[in-house]
């Protein structure tokens, strides 16, 4: 929200209350209470009348400090971001008082509070990393002509009749509550959320607010408050509602934050990396659920308004498999379901007479797990429609009817989630399939979520249920699957998401156009995505709108296929490889073979998302943050520390442009090529080629190849590579069982001048053969059963 005319006045009718002086300061457990004026306190006549912010100052973890801002205190509303989910929080809050000052210290991380005028600055040990400077925090009453909100949020407007002897002549105002922080020369913020609009955020205005609107335009599926800066830190504003981020965009050296309401809450996470940031803001939040491994296969859709019919399917999967493209997830879209009955939660009988045996035929014959497409609307011509109304499991209106509105499917209603009995009722229908076989859930919409003029079951703020309530609905789900198959056995494909939804992956990006322009949409939204604690992204290859041309088909497949998760969906065509030309299967398999041979890596970055919050996708930044060339690049990404991968935009003849930092880098499928950074690098790539380099000092564990599938053990048939070692450079890397649980052994490379000495140092793993890439030169060695140790000179 934007309350100034320029930098000096306010907007006309805008009223607004500063911050301005530190009247009282107690310690407070982990941190500070103050009461802070919004005018000079010259005598005690200023004490009388005038709001006065109370604000405490508090570190709930190590490297966080938390800034609350109460105007009028009472029982916060529902819903809440649960905090601290998954990991407790780290204790580490040190309190000093000064003379006219206080700090609190939490690891390397440091709040310096002062009296008057009334600031906090948050350092490092390195530097001043940002200020709430003098006017920083405030209150405003703006009228409601400006916003939206005041008629879905009676609680905003400021017409407390009990304490105004005049009510009639009170404007229909909206109070907001707003804090700014400094935004440093070169600071430059990314993240909040799945954001398709350009990577770096400085400039923007930026509504935390889910809306259903593709990824062309400057609506977002899954808005996330918080974002991460290149200057280490981020910020997670604690509000599940509506939050307005002027980044840079009111006043143009600060990142200003404000919701509709009484209450804002944020806490500045310090991090010496951003990955450190990111494990922080994630422990806060939630660390996202293991995944079974069977998920990083390819999975294939019947697209969105084609045929399902069984000749169809079984044809598609039959063709995959003779074209070395095995399919390890097949999806169910929406038409399983009668038209018009969405969700009935029942197989069309026309098309799928017995869906039971079906089922279970395709997944005997192919070796897929089956998907079905659902969401939280139910159609009023739903056979199970009429019992929802009945037991009042919907969402309803304030006079106590069902919301309801014809967009998507005639009179649909929307699940209400907060009711204990409507989610049984949810998850019982989703039983009810798992029995016939479906394994997993394509959580869809959970966007549209009505806010005005309606009340929920557990009397949630409308508003603030807006967003989180697709993140109650995917928890919904994910518990069911969890609950049947067991933990680490469970996923669904989400649409929606917010703070706290990266614990119920996997999530993908929408609906988007078949074009270049809309590919590198995709890339900025799932980037923005990883930046803001999710570690998972997908996207539908070739685009869903439209039918992509063979060109961008080629080059989408490749993109999918080193995301870390690949799914072929479009809308009113299919996505198999052949209806692009032969050839598009044959690049297709080589892909498809890599990224079922990287699994030993790929799986090892799983459970350390799962234990730290770190992404698979990672903008470039987030691994080299000292060059200041990775800040604005989002046309690239490293999957995981060790792989960079440049995806091409542009049809064949044309150039091609990317950029390797320092060192010297080896091209994965033609390790013959190395570049030596840090340099721009301009080329045409064909279209059966991805730039994909692996970083010096790598040590990568590769299963064999044509092993067909994404799920087999992870340490048998081990190829280790090592990728240009410094001289006595020690690197090692765990292999994982597969099972989620347990990892079966290290392996360890050193180099010792010309030679490399390759070793398992703990557990148990089958190595077959080592390689080892020295300057483009390539060094291999075979190792015979039970050997653990094997010499590389060059």
């Amino acid at each position: 929200m934007r309350f100034n005319d320029g930098f000096w006045l306010l907007k006309n009718g805008v009223k607004g209350h500063y911050g301005l002086q530190v009247v009282q300061a107690l310690p407070d457990g982990d941190g500070y209470s103050l009461q802070v004026s919004t005018k000079p306190i010259r005598h005690r006549g200023d004490t009388l009348a005038g709001p006065l912010l109370s604000i405490r100052v508090h570190s709930p973890s190590e490297g966080v400090i938390g800034v609350k801002i109460d105007h009028f205190k009472h029982v916060e509303p529902k819903p809440t971001f649960e905090l601290f989910p998954d990991d407790p929080p780290v204790p580490a809050a040190r309190l000093a008082d000064g003379i006219g000052s206080w700090t609190i210290t939490s690891g390397d991380l440091t709040g310096e509070i002062t009296e008057n005028p009334y600031t906090i600055a948050f350092r490092s040990p390195q530097r001043v990393l940002t200020t709430s400077g003098v006017k920083h925090q405030a209150i405003y009453d703006v009228p409601h002509k400006w916003t939206l909100q005041s008629a879905a949020n009676g609680s905003c407007l400021t017409t407390d009749f009990s304490s105004n002897p005049h009510p009639e002549r009170v404007p229909d105002n909206v109070r907001y509550t707003s804090s700014e922080l400094n935004l440093s020369p070169g600071e430059l913020i990314y993240g909040m959320g799945e954001q398709f609009g350009a990577f770096v955020k400085n400039g923007q205005s930026v509504s935390i607010w889910n809306q259903d609107g593709g990824t062309s335009s400057e609506q977002a599926y899954k808005c996330v408050p918080f974002y991460m800066t290149n200057r280490n830190y981020g910020v997670f504003i604690n509000h599940p509602g509506e939050v307005e981020i002027e980044v840079g965009s009111e006043k143009v050296s600060r990142v200003g934050v404000s919701v509709a309401g009484e209450t804002l809450e944020y806490f500045i996470i310090y991090g010496a990396t951003p990955l450190e940031i990111l494990e922080r803001y994630t422990r806060i939040t939630g660390r996202p659920a293991l995944l079974p491994t069977w998920t990083f296969g390819l999975w294939l859709s019947t697209s969105f308004l084609t045929s399902y019919d069984e000749k169809t399917v079984s044809g598609f999967l039959q063709g995959m498999r003779d074209r070395n493209c095995p399919v390890r997830v097949f999806h169910l879209d929406c038409f399983w379901m009668k038209q018009y009955e969405w969700c009935s939660f029942t197989f069309d009988p026309d098309n799928f007479p017995n869906p039971k045996a079906y089922l279970a035929d395709i997944k005997q014959k192919y070796g897929v797990k089956i998907c079905v497409w659902i969401n939280p609307y139910i159609s009023q011509l739903s056979p199970i429609f009429q019992e929802a109304v009945r037991e009042g499991y919907l969402i309803k209106r304030t006079d106590g009817t069902p919301w309801q509105w014809d967009l998507w499917q005639p009179g649909l209603g929307v699940v209400d989630v907060t009711n204990p009995a409507a989610r049984k009722w949810y998850q019982d229908k989703l039983d009810a399939l798992i029995d016939l076989g479906v394994d997993t859930f394509k959580t869809d919409f959970g966007e549209r979520i009505p806010h005005a003029q309606v009340v929920f079951h557990d009397g949630s703020d409308p508003m603030r249920m807006h967003n989180a309530y697709s993140v109650i609905y995917n928890e919904m789900v994910f518990a069911v699957l969890e609950k049947r198959f067991g933990k680490g056995e469970a996923v669904v494909f989400a649409r929606a998401a917010s703070a706290g939804g990266q614990r119920f992956p996997v999530h993908w990006g929408g609906d988007c156009e078949s074009t270049f322009e809309a590919m590198a949409e995709s890339l900025r939204g799932a980037l923005s995505l990883t930046a803001s604690g999710f570690a998972f992204a997908s996207h539908d290859i070739g685009g869903f709108e439209g039918h992509p041309p063979p060109e961008i088909y080629h080059r989408w497949v490749a993109y999918g296929l080193f995301s870390s998760h690949s799914r072929l969906h479009g809308s009113m065509s299919y996505r198999v490889p052949w209806h692009y030309g032969e050839e598009a299967a044959v690049y297709m398999a080589r892909f498809l073979d890599a990224k079922h041979r990287l699994m030993p890596y790929l799986y090892m970055l799983t459970l350390t998302a799962r234990t730290h919050g770190h992404p698979l996708q990672r903008a470039m930044f987030i691994e080299f943050l000292s060059d200041r060339t990775t800040h604005y690049l989002d046309r690239q990404y490293m999957l995981g520390p060790s792989l960079l991968v440049a995806p091409v935009f542009v049809p064949e003849d044309e150039d091609t442009e990317y950029y390797v930092p320092a060192g010297r880098w080896t091209s994965f499928f033609h390790p013959q090529r190395t570049i030596d950074g840090p340099r721009w690098v301009r080329e045409v790539v064909p279209l059966n080629e991805i730039p994909v380099y692996v970083r010096p000092g790598t040590l990568l564990c590769l299963g064999p190849m044509g092993i067909g599938r994404p799920d087999y053990e992870y340490s048998k048939s081990v190829e280790v590579q090592v990728y240009e070692l410094a001289d006595g450079q020690v690197v090692h890397t765990d292999v994982p069982v597969g099972d989620g649980l347990t990892v079966a052994g290290t392996v360890r490379a050193e180099r010792r001048g010309g030679e490399v000495i390759v070793n398992i140092v703990a557990g148990s793993v089958e190595l077959t053969s080592a390689r080892l890439f020295m300057g483009g030169q390539e060094v291999v060695a075979d190792l015979s059963k039970g050997q653990t140790e094997v010499s590389l000179k060059f």
